[in-house]
């Protein structure tokens, strides 16, 4: 080998090693950033066999792609069910459990009492003052879940506009990020910061929607949802929502009154099975607004509409006149049975027994329809109220089962069902926390490993040396021939 081609070959590895002190430098400064994939520089040996030494052909990220969409799908699927599980516990604390007087079965427990003790003593004043207390707390309880149920809609429909309007930002900048990865590749720039970038948003998009990857030429991607529509391939689709300020128990997706999803001014199912984007945030809100809730509006009118329709029956009070109202009212009015819908959050006690507004206690002993106080002693209607509530009927709608059950029966149906939906939703994120936090740990372990990057630099330190010492003793012998 030549003086020359020593030298040559020298400087080459002094280039090569510089350049891989300053690529394991900077993933050890790396180590804690978030997106931040491991760099490992490309050599080669130089193709021209007159003189040798190495050439740095490029840089490289260590990503495994498969294992990062398994962990974005895992990301997913985790925000599907913390969307849907917010929503159940939030109903679990409205409806209460059993053994808590303010829950919703014991208000149903403690009128019933009361009317059994007002049965016993019709005369004092006192034991219909309480059946009249507790028949209101009990319509209250009814109110407060139904308007629960729809503050959590209304809730929702305010997150699914934030999360639409996230997912179009962040489809804008992937875009824009293509963009600069196609410009540098062709332009020989490294492209490892802005793939970096990328991968951020891309983890913050998937937790929306589920998403898959195409490459493109240049280093871009497209972006599709497992379902097939396609987000970004070019330019973004664009997603639109039209949010209500307001949602009430008869607004639905179905009947209109509610907005559904659009992707590029296409109407697509927001959830379910048929839905493009089934998995993710965005599907979970939508499910939520549209399935869990106005399941749950539905069993809740369904109760309410047993209690008014038991008191309603014109057989258990003569003194009321036709399509009167009985103990318990629609809004003051008698119910009908094609406006069920949100009767739970209309639900109120006859005001002709509520003190409050006028009404007189003596008529839950003497009748509705009364218009003077009777014999003191007689239970008679007093009985045929706890009668109309301890006698076993089936539901007229709803999904509690066709079953003929009392009152405070179908009442623990609906709180057992609940809770059911409660653990299996449990259940369900438990095992999408558990998957997501398992593949996140692998996806650390293949991260930035300080311990090696360490290592590295002690043989990027030696063959740096090895190098120098080439480049001295070629110094050396040049000068020695120089001396002759």
């Amino acid at each position: 080998m030549s003086i020359s081609g020593a030298l040559s070959n020298a400087l080459s590895g002094l280039t090569a090693s510089s350049r891989n002190a300053q690529v394991v430098s900077t993933n050890l400064a790396n180590v804690l950033t978030p997106g931040y994939a491991p760099r490992a520089l490309e050599l080669a040996p130089r193709a021209d066999g007159r003189i040798g030494g190495v050439i740095v052909q490029g840089l490289t990220r260590n990503v495994d792609a498969g294992l990062l969409a398994d962990r974005r799908m895992a990301d997913s699927s985790l925000a599907n069910a913390d969307a849907k599980a917010g929503f159940l516990t939030e109903m679990q604390r409205l409806v209460g459990t059993p053994d808590v007087p303010s829950s919703l079965s014991g208000r149903f427990s403690a009128f019933e009492a009361s009317l059994v003790t007002a049965a016993a003593k019709p005369e004092e004043e006192t034991r219909l003052l309480a059946v009249a207390l507790r028949a209101g707390e009990l319509a209250t309880a009814l109110n407060d879940v139904s308007r629960g149920i729809q503050q959590a809609r209304t809730g929702a429909e305010a997150k699914i506009t934030q999360a639409v309007s996230d997912a179009n930002t962040y489809l804008g900048q992937l875009q824009a990020l293509n963009a600069r990865i196609v410009d540098a590749s062709n332009s020989g720039h490294p492209t490892a910061a802005f793939e970096d970038q990328r991968r951020i948003v891309l983890d913050q998009l998937a937790e929306l929607v589920p998403i898959r990857l195409a490459r493109r030429d240049g280093g871009a991607v497209a972006i599709y949802t497992p379902g097939g529509a396609t987000l970004l391939d070019g330019p973004p689709a664009e997603l639109a929502f039209t949010p209500n300020n307001i949602v009430q128990p008869h607004m639905t997706l179905e009947n209109g009154l509610l907005d559904g999803l659009t992707i590029n001014g296409n109407p697509v199912p927001p959830s379910g099975d048929r839905s493009p984007i089934e998995g993710g945030r965005i599907a979970g809100l939508f499910e939520l607004r549209d399935r869990l809730a106005t399941d749950a509006q539905s069993q809740v009118d369904a109760l309410a509409r047993d209690l008014i329709a038991r008191f309603q029956d014109p057989a258990l009070d003569a003194s009321r006149g036709p399509g009167d109202p009985g103990l318990f009212t629609d809004a003051g009015l008698a119910f009908a049975t094609t406006d069920e819908i949100g009767v739970s959050a209309r639900i109120s006690l006859n005001t002709l027994v509520d003190p409050d507004q006028g009404g007189a206690l003596w008529r839950l002993r003497d009748g509705l329809g009364s218009t003077a106080p009777g014999p003191v002693g007689d239970a008679t209607l007093l009985q045929a109220l706890t009668r109309a509530l301890t006698t076993p009927a089936a539901l007229a709608s709803g999904d509690l089962g066709a079953t003929e059950r009392a009152t405070s029966e179908h009442v623990s149906t609906f709180v057992s069902r609940l809770g059911q939906q409660r653990l299996t939703l449990d259940q369900t994120v438990a095992f999408a926390t558990a998957h997501q936090a398992g593949l996140v740990e692998i996806e650390l372990g293949m991260g930035v490993d300080s311990d090696a990057e360490m290592q590295k630099l002690l043989l990027i330190e030696q063959a740096y040396s090895a190098n120098a010492r080439v480049i001295q003793t070629v110094e050396e012998m040049i000068d020695a021939l120089l001396r002759i």
